[in-house]
């Protein structure tokens, strides 16, 4: 036998493995009991540039911030790309709704979003 702790999805388990010559069928397996583990620490927030906007720039869907195009303070026209998303190995341009200027700035690249999340605001 054989012990081995195996972390999933943030869970760590203890695990026994029986050894066989392969001849013999294979044994019932149990579930794995849960170890206590000591939390991890959360993942830094992006920090937000400026103050709040009036018009929210969310995720269309859950993905990755490949770029940042414009800054908090910068001027935009409508449809002007200002942040490049990556979802399901496409690369997506989020633009601006209107024209406006950047109030803030809600992900950094590298960031992963989720739906909805706000990525700026302008006003």
């Amino acid at each position: 036998m054989k012990n081995y702790t195996i972390t999933v999805n943030g869970n760590v388990y203890d695990v026994t493995v029986e050894e066989s010559t392969g001849a013999a069928a294979p044994a019932a397996v149990s579930a794995p009991s849960p170890v206590k583990k000591e939390a991890a620490p959360a993942p830094k927030k992006a920090a937000v540039t400026g103050a709040e906007g009036s018009v929210k720039v969310t995720a269309p869907m859950p993905g990755k911030i490949l770029g940042v195009k414009v800054s908090a303070g910068q001027a935009v026209k409508k449809g002007e790309v200002l942040i490049v998303l990556e979802a399901m190995k496409m690369e997506n341009e989020i633009v601006a709704p209107s024209d406006g200027t950047v109030a803030s700035i809600h992900a950094a690249v590298g960031d992963s979003v989720e739906a909805g999340a706000t990525l700026a605001t302008l006003n």
